[in-house]
C-alpha cells in the first residue's frame, strides 16, 4: 500500500513536471524508454481495434487505477475492456484516425505519456462519429517490462494543436 502511495505521489509530480516542460514529443530526441512507452501506447490501440483483449490486458498493472471519460467512476483493471465490449457487443468497430503525443516524461521506473487519439466506433458500413480524446497513462517499469499503472482521459472539444 505505501508503494502505490508512492505511485500515485509521484504521478502527481510528474504531471507538474509534464506541464513545465510543454514542448511536444518530436521536437526533442527520444530516449530508449520514452520509445518503448510510445511503442506501447500505439500496440495498445492496434489491441483495441483488433479486439485483442488479452493483449490489451496485458498492457495494465495488476493494481492499476484510472479514471477513462467513459466512466462515471474510476476503475481497475478488472474492468479496464469495459468501454471496448459496451461497443462491440453492439457490432461496431474501432477505427483509430489520428495518434497524437503531446509529452512524455520517463523518471526512473515511472513514466508518463500524454497524447490526443482521433477516432470512430464505426458499424459494418464503416459510418461513425468522430471523436478526440486526450490522454494520459503512467506506467510503472516492473523488471523489463512497462505496464500502465494509472491513467485518466477526457473528451476534447477542440481538433489537437498541428
Amino acid at each position: 500500500m505505501h508503494r502505490f502511495v508512492l505511485i500515485i505521489t509521484f504521478y502527481i509530480l510528474t504531471l507538474a513536471s509534464i506541464s513545465r516542460s510543454a514542448e511536444l514529443v518530436g521536437s526533442q530526441q527520444m530516449t530508449a524508454d520514452e520509445e518503448a512507452i510510445w511503442k506501447l501506447e500505439r500496440a495498445y490501440w492496434r489491441y483495441v481495434e483488433n479486439n485483442d483483449l488479452p493483449a490489451y490486458s496485458d498492457l495494465w498493472h495488476k493494481n492499476f487505477l484510472g479514471w477513462p471519460s467513459v466512466s462515471a467512476r474510476p476503475v481497475h483493471k478488472d474492468h479496464i475492456t469495459d468501454w471496448i465490449t459496451s461497443e462491440t457487443s453492439k457490432a461496431l468497430t474501432f477505427k483509430v484516425d489520428e495518434f497524437k503525443p503531446a509529452a512524455i516524461q520517463v523518471t526512473g521506473d515511472i513514466a508518463s505519456a500524454c497524447y490526443w487519439i482521433s477516432f470512430k466506433w464505426q458499424d459494418k458500413d464503416g459510418k461513425g462519429a468522430a471523436h478526440t480524446v486526450r490522454i494520459t497513462h503512467t506506467w510503472l517499469r516492473t523488471g523489463k517490462d512497462w505496464h500502465i499503472i494509472s491513467g485518466m482521459s477526457m473528451p476534447e472539444s477542440e481538433p489537437p494543436p498541428k
